[in-house]
């Protein structure tokens, strides 16, 4: 795998998304009752972070997992470097809160040295199966059209799709009216996203009541806080075979603006 790509503290003071124009809030766990561990989580995470847990999903008919496991697959991403992220005493203190809530030893603390050097949001997945993709020269020449752009990590998600994984929502910027990270998928022929996800912590059973209660006053503490602003000047082609990349490989850098 190649070093962390060259994604750098901005100085300037650009425009971001906020929630109206993103799809963040309407995807956001119902905290109302018990977060329980959903499948796509038990076939997908569970096994790699608990795999003796009684609700893991080894296999099944018509997936392509096997114990957490599957063929590479390679997607666009926008990689993050974790020592930018713990130089953030932003997200130090939110971490810390997660160590010292009632549910910290439902969380896989030991996964995240495994991941560190991969950290990353997908921007357009599954660009192939097995093989690496090959990126079109039309596709490469609409990348050196978008200039270096910024994106804020902010707060702390859990999702109603992959219950179980918590994230960090990443919110680009804004210019001229235009998403850049939607720029970026048009380039490639995807539709328009409008949730971008850095994965970091994953829980190995169901939250109870109490824990639920103290994992979503966390959420909306820290919901829309800033902790890290970046300049995007390049993203990453890479491939894995298995959704939290604990054997990835980046086969492909591709500049923006260049």
């Amino acid at each position: 795998m190649t070093d962390a790509a060259p994604v750098t503290c901005t100085t300037s003071a650009p425009v971001f998304c906020e929630d109206g124009e993103l799809g963040y809030r309407r995807s956001l766990t119902d905290f109302t009752s018990p977060l329980t561990l959903d499948e796509s989580y038990r076939l997908a995470h569970l096994p790699l972070v608990a795999p003796q847990h009684p609700g893991v999903i080894a296999r099944r008919e018509g997936k392509f997992y096997e114990m957490g496991r599957h063929p590479a697959v390679y997607s666009l991403v926008l990689p993050l470097e974790d020592g930018a992220l713990r130089a953030s005493s932003a997200f130090l203190a939110l971490e810390s809160e997660l160590k010292a809530a009632p549910f910290a030893h439902k969380i896989a603390w030991d996964i995240l040295p495994k991941r560190q050097d991969r950290l990353h949001a997908t921007v357009c997945g599954s660009l192939s199966l097995a093989e690496a993709p090959a990126i079109a020269e039309e596709t490469r020449e609409a990348l050196r059209r978008i200039e270096p752009f910024a994106v804020e990590l902010r707060g702390l998600f859990s999702g109603n799709v992959n219950r179980g994984r918590l994230y960090l929502p990443v919110y680009p910027e804004k210019r001229g009216g235009r998403n850049t990270l939607q720029e970026v998928q048009a380039a490639f022929g995807r539709p328009p996203g409008d949730l971008w996800l850095v994965g970091l912590y994953n829980l190995t059973d169901d939250l109870d009541a109490a824990e639920t209660a103290a994992l979503a006053e966390i959420v909306a503490q820290w919901w829309g806080k800033s902790l890290l602003r970046l300049t995007v000047s390049e993203l990453q082609v890479m491939g894995a075979s298995d959704d939290l990349v604990l054997d990835a490989h980046v086969e492909t850098a591709l500049l923006l603006g260049a």
